[in-house]
């Protein structure tokens, strides 16, 4: 067994550590994502987070600390995770069907000026489509973290992280990565940004 854990483990640290050598060129694209969301936040506007499974989780979590913060101290920050009330999910998704439960938020939250993060390594599921032509409808931009080539939720996004992978644990490690470092610049910004009418 112990030649098992080395060999899983060593293949795949070895593919974690090839993909995020590449993450290097997402520089340019993830500063420009920051700074959206700080001019956002800093305005009095809401960022609004969604994903399934696995991705859902990460979006609470990065949620999370952009609501919070991650290092640095500042003032809080209206950021939220469509999908986390389990009462709205099911009675919307029940009512309308599973493609519908983010874009009825969006549509009933969200307003222009907002800024929705949609999480998903393929970018074809169609709650996630629905959500981002709901966000464009009300003057909200969209920011994909998106892998195995974006999908057809891509050319929705207004910003797009793509990783470049089409493995999907690969693909979610490197979402939470860029999701951490989204945090630290967002905290650096938004320390240098009074909240609006403050």
């Amino acid at each position: 067994m112990a030649g098992a854990l080395s060999e899983i483990y060593g293949a795949h640290l070895a593919g974690h550590r090839e993909l995020f050598a590449r993450l290097d060129a997402l520089g340019p694209e993830l500063l420009a994502a920051a700074e959206a969301l700080a001019r956002a936040l800093a305005a009095g506007h809401s960022v609004w987070l969604a994903g399934n499974g696995g991705s859902a989780a990460d979006a609470q979590h990065i949620a999370a600390e952009m609501e919070g913060r991650l290092e640095a101290e500042r003032p809080a920050r209206a950021v939220h995770t469509l999908g986390a009330n389990s009462s709205t999910l099911t009675s919307v998704g029940n009512d309308y069907g599973f493609d519908a439960v983010y874009a009825r938020q969006v549509a009933g939250f969200a307003v222009p000026g907002d800024q929705l993060v949609l999480i998903s390594t393929s970018g074809r599921s169609p709650n996630l489509l629905r959500a981002a032509e709901a966000a464009r409808a009300r003057g909200v931009q969209v920011l994909g973290l998106l892998g195995k080539g974006g999908g057809p939720l891509a050319p929705l996004c207004d910003r797009v992280l793509l990783v470049p992978s089409d493995d999907t644990q690969w693909i979610q490690e490197a979402h939470i990565l860029l999701g951490h470092v989204l945090c630290k610049l967002l905290d650096r910004l938004l320390a240098e940004a009074p909240a609006d009418g403050a």
